[in-house]
Order: structure tokens, then sequence, then C-alpha cells
């Protein structure tokens, strides 16, 4: 039995970084002494996402709290601090063959760790590999009495009980400063394929339904101006009995049109910038295989996610989301929207976490 775990403790890598959780938590404790809210930032990517929220007090950065805690590729999970840099996270997985599950977006930004898991937003290929939250393993955090506290572990099966390190997902730091998290990893795809083709929103709908009833290597799909785009990703004979399968042409052999997409760089995005652009970026659930024609749209996830810029009135749009039996919020509206059903439940996990409300106030509200 001995064995195997010194195995796994001589695989055990780290990347020292800097350790930055003392001042983190005395500074928060402070805070909570004086009732002072706290702004939590890292790198600032997605801060249009709630930077319209009434902030008061001191803005704390844990862009010094960066490096890998604790890496055992044998074990397919890695713990790094919240600072850490989604790209230097990345290489040091790639020098392994291994990535992390899921595809956080980045908007232009250099994302790193906690705001991955604070911000609990997934890329093109959430249906296929996962969400943040699916990845996470455990925490360790600051709650609003400057308290350091533990959730979950370092290994893919852990005690039973209340997953509380999931909690933190998508909770935009109201819950607790993050200091740091355990994801699992898993090995890097050997080849990666973009195929696209010429087809209307209907087209796509059923090509869509098609790949989710076959067991292809898909990790991606896109409708936009006209052209839905395949990613495929997986072992190299995989990849070419996909493409053989599906007698799509291919675009090419990387995911650069999909990164991309994930972080809001493609032209679509862009377009609310353009000085005739118009209207607000609605972000719609709808059902996999659904077929969302409307102007000016964007449908990934196997048609699960629409993008949508128009200048219709609220009600426009979520009557035409209830018609493909999906809901609809506005995207980059200032603050994070919890659905109303969970909001009182989400609201006593706030009291219990940070009583006095100091951390991240006004970051997230109950969608009406």
């Amino acid at each position: 039995m001995g064995a195997p775990r010194d195995a796994a403790r001589a695989t055990e890598e780290t990347w020292p970084g800097r350790d930055d959780s003392d001042h983190l938590r005395a500074a928060v404790a402070a805070a909570g002494a004086h009732k002072t809210p706290v702004t939590i930032r890292g790198s600032g990517s997605k801060a249009f996402l709630t930077e319209s929220a009434a902030h008061a007090g001191a803005s704390l950065s844990t862009l010094r709290h960066t490096g890998i805690v604790a890496y055992r590729p044998d074990e397919l999970v890695v713990t790094a601090r919240a600072g850490t840099r989604l790209d230097e996270l990345a290489r040091a997985l790639g020098a392994h063959g291994q990535a992390l599950p899921f595809d956080p977006p980045r908007f232009g930004g250099a994302g790193t760790v906690g705001g991955a898991v604070a911000a609990g937003l997934s890329g093109p290929g959430r249906p296929w590999l996962g969400s943040v939250r699916d990845a996470v393993l455990g925490v360790r955090i600051v709650n609003g009495l400057g308290q350091s506290l533990a959730f979950g572990g370092q290994v893919l099966k852990n005690v039973a009980g209340y997953d509380v390190s999931r909690l933190m997902v998508g909770a935009f730091g109201t819950l607790g400063l993050l200091l740091e998290a355990s994801m699992r990893v898993q090995p890097a795809p050997e080849a990666v394929a973009v195929l696209a083709k010429d087809c209307s929103a209907e087209e796509a709908a059923t090509v869509a339904r098609g790949i989710l009833r076959a067991p292809l290597p898909v990790t991606g799909t896109c409708h936009v101006d006209g052209v839905l785009r395949i990613r495929l990703a997986g072992s190299a004979d995989g990849v070419r009995h996909a493409r053989d399968t599906l007698g799509i042409d291919l675009e090419a052999e990387d995911d650069a049109f999909f990164d991309t997409v994930r972080d809001h760089a493609h032209p679509f995005f862009f377009r609310e910038r353009e000085p005739d652009s118009a209207g607000t970026l609605w972000r719609l659930s709808l059902p996999r295989g659904a077929a969302f024609d409307q102007p000016d749209t964007l449908v990934e996830w196997a048609g699960a996610r629409a993008w949508w810029r128009t200048d219709a009135g609220p009600d426009a749009v979520h009557a035409a989301a209830r018609a493909h039996q999906g809901f609809a919020t506005p995207f980059g509206s200032g603050t994070s929207r919890t659905p109303a059903a969970v909001g009182k439940y989400m609201r006593r996990v706030k009291t219990a976490f940070d009583p006095d409300g100091i951390l991240n106030p006004g970051a997230m509200a109950d969608a009406d």
C-alpha cells in the first residue's frame, strides 16, 4: 500500500510563486472589524460584469498571491493560488501533456484561477468538457470575518456531505476571498480540428442534434454569420474518423477560432462598439439542438446557448426565449444575476459566510 503513495509524492510538483495569504486574511479581518466593504479583484478581465455595482471601501487585489501549491500529474489534480494566471497554469500542465477540463472566458485579459472560479463562466466546450464547478475539488478562502477556511480536498473522491467548495463557483467573491483552488485535470487532446459549413440556423440545429446523438469527439460548435463551425479534439484517429463521418470541410487544425469565441474577441462581440450599433447583448439558455433564428446572433453549445444583440425590449426578448423553452439574461449589465427561485437560499448562505456583507457588496442580485 505504501509504494503507490510514495510514487505519488515523488511526482508532486510545485511552482512557488508568492504566498500573500497572510496579508489578504489580515486585510479582510481589518475591514470586517470596521464593517468596511471590500472589493476583491484579480486581473480585472471580468470586472465589467460587476463594475456598475455600488462598491465602496478598499480594493483588495489577489495578483500577488500566485503559484502552484501542488500538482500531481499521475493523480490528475492541481492546486493553485487565486492570482495564478490561467495561461501560466496551462503551460505547466501542458509540459505533462495535460490541461484543465474547462475553458473559462478571459475577455481579452490575463485571466486568473480566482477569477475563473469566482465568475464560474464556461467557454465553448461546456456541454462536452464540463463546467468550472465540475472541476473544482476543494478551495481555501477567507470569509467575511477574516477567518481562513478550507473545504473539499485534493482528490477526485472525497467524503460525503455538503459540497461547500462548489458554492464559491459563480459567487463573484461574495461568499469569500478565494485563496486557492484544487481542480481536476485531464490529458490534453492529441489532435484538434475545426470544420466549417455554410448553412442556415435551422440546418445548423439539425447538424447539432445529429452530433449530440453520435459518439464523436466534439468539443465545441458555433453558428455565426451563416457559418457553422465544429471543433473536434481527441486522438488523431478519433478526429480523423469524426471528420469522415460528418463530411464537413476542414477549416483549421487548431482551435484559434474557438479561442476568439471563448474570450469574446470574435468580431460579433465587437459590433456593440461600432458607431452605428444598437441594442443590448443578451445571453439565452435554450434546450440542446434548438434553432434560434434571429438577426445578429451567435449560437454555440450545440444550440443550448445563444448570444443575441437586439434593440427589442426585455419583454420581447423574454418572450422569444420562452418560445424556444429557454430564458434570457442581459450580459455585462454590471451585476451578476441570481435566479429569483434560489435567491433566498443564496442570501442565507451569504449571511453565514459574510454576516456583515462586506465582500463585494452589490456584485450579485436576484434576477427579475
